[in-house]
């Protein structure tokens, strides 16, 4: 067991469906090397909010919203993370509005730079093929990337280069190389978080 943890976001409404599948197998990878893991999900998180939308009632953000309720805790969690894994199924070509509202809500993470260095890898499902599996797995991309996080895809040095990260197709359990690239995410997330160790100043 090392020092490192990783915690994976679940963007799905759904607890246990097919992008909590993807996310379980990418987070079972890093427990197997010996990351100490944590699972999340927004909808669970979000619950408690008077309002799940970032309204932007102060600037700085002063976290108001997450004083005493499960997003302080969910935001303190991921002050101590080395990576994160964020998993969302497509809706209209790009993230659920659960991941989106959970994210707008973490400005001060950003202003506090908490997530500055931080390794994020991605998972995505959609209902077909072709179903904006690319488009999601960007936008998540692009949140990282506010938060200047260390964004990397689905390769392995043992396996392959990857793409942009594991893409399914509902249902996901039934896509074997989506559940291959998951697993090969969690490898890949795992190894640069242990690598970027010293970028992280904590």
């Amino acid at each position: 067991m090392t020092d490192t943890f990783i915690v994976a976001i679940n963007g799905s409404p759904k607890k246990d469906g097919n992008t909590a599948f993807l996310l379980g197998k990418a987070i079972s990878q890093c427990s197997s090397l010996g990351a100490k893991t944590e699972i999340i999900h927004c909808q669970q998180i979000l619950k408690d909010q008077k309002n799940p939308f970032c309204v932007a009632c102060s600037s700085p953000c002063s976290a108001k919203c997450a004083e005493g309720k499960e997003l302080g805790k969910v935001f303190e969690l991921l002050s101590r993370a080395d990576g994160l894994i964020v998993g969302s199924p497509v809706y209209f070509g790009t993230v659920s509005a659960q991941l989106k509202a959970f994210w707008d809500k973490s400005r001060s993470l950003r202003a506090e730079k908490k997530l500055l260095n931080v390794v994020g890898g991605a998972v995505t499902v959609g209902g077909s093929r072709f179903g904006g599996q690319e488009t999601t797995l960007r936008a998540i991309h692009d949140m990282f990337l506010v938060q200047g996080m260390i964004c990397v895809g689905d390769g392995y040095y043992e396996d392959d280069c990857g793409h942009m990260g594991a893409a399914a197709q509902r249902p996901s359990q039934e896509d074997e190389n989506a559940i291959k690239r998951s697993q090969i995410l969690g490898k890949r997330i795992f190894q640069v978080a242990e690598a970027t160790r010293d970028l992280r100043k904590r």
